[in-house]
């Protein structure tokens, strides 16, 4: 096998740093927003240490991956639960993967893995056991149970003026 193929490029989520994920190499990768979402001093140090030694890189994805990204999360209802940062950290991955790396995201968070999941890109998480299967995400009146596009902006139903919530339904479920 071919020792450039088989290394794994990781996109490094806060958790990683939060959870102390080692940067063994320089293959690891984060966006700029990562470093205002790591808050506590040991963290901060491993995030520090870890750009000081050259094991670890910032880097934008492109507008290509964000564009693919949101096609994706809008059939998916993700595009409801992450967060700027979120949809970046992704696009990175979706990034490496379409230039034919082997990437594998780093990240405790589960609407993260949900998106990574059907995207078919790896993930590993660090301090939690991760998801099992892929959900999506529908807005639902909490009264009468209307369902509302992802991109209805008012919280209350227009039909009984109920709080509209998420709800997580399972992919086979739709």
């Amino acid at each position: 096998m071919d020792k450039i193929k088989d290394e794994v490029y990781y996109v490094l989520d806060a958790s990683a740093f939060i959870g102390g994920f080692e940067t063994q190499n320089s293959l690891n990768f984060t966006i700029s927003e990562i470093s205002e979402e790591v808050k506590d001093l040991k963290s901060k140090m491993i995030f520090n240490q870890a750009i000081e030694d050259n094991n670890l890189f910032i880097k934008e994805p492109s507008e290509s991956a964000i564009k693919q990204l949101s096609g994706v999360i809008s059939d998916s209802g993700d595009n409801l639960r992450l967060s700027f940062p979120d949809k970046k950290l992704i696009a990175l991955g979706i990034d490496f993967s379409n230039n034919g790396k082997n990437v594998k995201i780093v990240t405790d968070d589960y609407s993260i893995q949900n998106v990574l999941k059907i995207l078919n890109i790896p993930y590993k998480s660090v301090l939690t056991k991760g998801i099992e299967e892929i959900y999506n995400w529908k807005k639902v009146c909490q009264g009468c149970r209307k369902e509302y596009s992802d991109n209805y902006k008012d919280g209350l139903c227009e039909i009984c003026g109920s709080k509209i919530f998420k709800k997580r339904i399972k992919l086979n479920e739709q």
